[in-house]
């Protein structure tokens, strides 16, 4: 489409309800590195740095978003020693459908927010696992 070029995603927002056992959870038990929001924001927000130019924002609210199926994906090197990362972390880990190719599975954060926990074994090819057609 001529004008719109998309490169990649930005950054990803999700709701957080406790500050303090939020950034226990982000710093602490998934290691991101926080960064300062913008000196404009007059709300509280809590934004991590995860590399490649990519953000995760975390926005106060007084109650959390509701269950969904919505979640962000954190791609690790080793999904087998993330398991047992969260699990030494008392994390609860939800298994889910495969993806020919991958290893992964969800966790959530302390206000339910879903977050996929996935490591590429070969790149995803869309000729050999991908749908026969789009739905």
């Amino acid at each position: 489409m001529p004008g719109l070029t998309v490169t990649h995603i930005d950054h990803v927002s999700v709701i957080i309800t406790d500050v303090a056992r939020s950034r226990q959870f982000y710093n602490g038990v998934l290691g991101l590195k926080e960064i300062p929001k913008p000196k404009t924001f007059d709300f509280v927000a809590l934004w991590y740095d995860l590399g490649a130019g990519h953000t995760l924002h975390l926005l106060l609210k007084n109650e959390p978003d509701t269950r969904s199926p919505r979640h962000f994906c954190l791609r690790v090197t080793d999904a087998q020693a993330a398991r047992r990362h969260f699990a030494e972390h008392g994390i609860p880990i939800h298994e889910t459908t495969l993806i020919h190719g991958a290893d992964r599975f969800f966790v959530s954060d302390p206000d339910g927010n879903r977050i996929e926990v996935l490591q590429w074994l070969v790149p995803y090819d869309p000729a050999t696992a991908g749908a026969a057609a789009l739905d």
